[in-house]
């Protein structure tokens, strides 16, 4: 991924623009790479089944190029990897100018084009989102944005406005908590969803407990292992928003779409910050108890899809695993190119292996 080159406002001279034209059309072959994505996709959906916890309908994903499908306690789950490696010239999204700092507007659609390029500049520990479009983007819960509550379904307005404020709880305990990140069990997150779900509580039970490549707690979870990397900075940028619609039965079904950036650096010390992109689309379904098992102030998990940017790849470890120090696998030309800051389109099933993320 682009961390971008310093400008001072000088001229590039004619070599260093002639070796740039050179590598981005050649690559750079010797180019410190790192394992920055894991694309995940687990899709499920609800039976009808009246009067008793619902289970999760079955849901055959189109065949992956490069990927595994798997059953886990009676639903399907399909997995990507996508480990996204460093652009190795420093130079993709550099341009010239000043820094635009002025908070963008909340996200209240899907937006219709990616963020534009920003001036180069590396991360540091003063500077953790230098060079990357989140620079602008709100702190923590505050760039998750809430709709206007209507009645929907069996609820009325005021439930409506309880429930969507609980399912951003869900999202800012899942993935903001602190001593969650820092690989503490989500405790108050899980108590927000429906206990009844078995298939649910059985599957993040196992994923905590003992995560493998089918039960891999970050697909719900943001963590990170303290022996590795810690925060760079208290801050993580997100930008996303919350929207509803009736469901099934009646249920008031909401569709979460965030983007989480936490920039992070070596346990052991040191000043390299490298940047984790985690975008997340999970839909869930505030039930209606009178149709559906449910425990009270609980939601129903329907489906969440994963896409994650300098993650780690390889063995399931539980954790992010972000690479330090230029290291991790080459990337595969073949699988192109991903700019994890592009919102203009739903989450997709990529081709797994090694891609280039255009910046960080």
């Amino acid at each position: 991924m682009t961390t971008g080159g310093e400008k001072d406002g000088s001229s590039v001279p004619d070599e260093v623009w002639a070796e740039f034209l050179r590598t981005s059309a050649e690559g750079a072959a010797d180019a410190p790479k790192e394992p920055s994505a894991r694309a995940r996709e687990v899709e499920g959906r609800l039976r009808d089944r009246p009067a008793e916890p619902t289970a999760w309908r079955a849901h055959t994903p189109p065949p992956p190029r490069r990927g595994k499908g798997w059953y886990v306690a009676g639903f399907v789950a399909a997995l990507v990897l996508l480990v996204v490696a460093v652009d190795p010239g420093g130079f993709v999204g550099w341009s010239g100018g000043d820094t635009d700092t002025t908070p963008l507007a909340r996200e209240s659609a899907r937006p219709e084009q990616a963020p534009p390029a920003e001036p180069g500049g590396r991360a540091t520990l003063d500077e953790p989102f230098r060079g990357s479009p989140a620079a602008r983007w709100a702190d923590g819960a505050a760039g998750i944005t809430v709709p206007p509550a209507k009645a929907t379904g069996w609820m009325g307005e005021a439930e409506v406005e309880r429930a969507l404020a609980r399912t951003r709880d869900f999202l800012v305990l899942s993935n903001l908590d602190p001593a969650v990140r820092r690989g503490a069990r989500p405790a108050q997150a899980i108590a927000l969803m429906n206990p009844h779900q078995k298939d649910v509580t059985a599957f993040v039970t196992t994923a905590l407990r003992s995560p493998d490549e089918d039960h891999d707690p970050l697909l719900l979870f943001s963590r990170f292992d303290p022996a590795q990397a810690r925060p760079a900075g208290d801050v993580v940028k997100t930008r996303g928003r919350l929207s509803y619609r009736e469901g099934r039965l009646g249920a008031l079904e909401v569709t979460a779409d965030v983007t989480y950036v936490y920039p992070v650096a070596p346990a052991g010390g040191g000043d390299e910050v490298v940047r984790v992109i985690v975008r997340r689309e999970t839909v869930v379904s505030w039930d209606d108890p009178a149709k559906v098992v449910t425990g009270e102030g609980t939601f129903s998990l329907l489906s969440y899809k994963t896409d994650m940017t300098n993650g780690g790849c390889g063995t399931t470890t539980g954790s992010f695993r972000p690479e330090f120090g230029g290291g991790g696998p080459d990337a595969d030309p073949g699988n192109g190119t991903v700019d994890p800051y592009d919102r203009t389109a739903p989450i997709t099933e990529g081709p797994g292996g090694c891609a280039t993320a255009t910046r960080s």
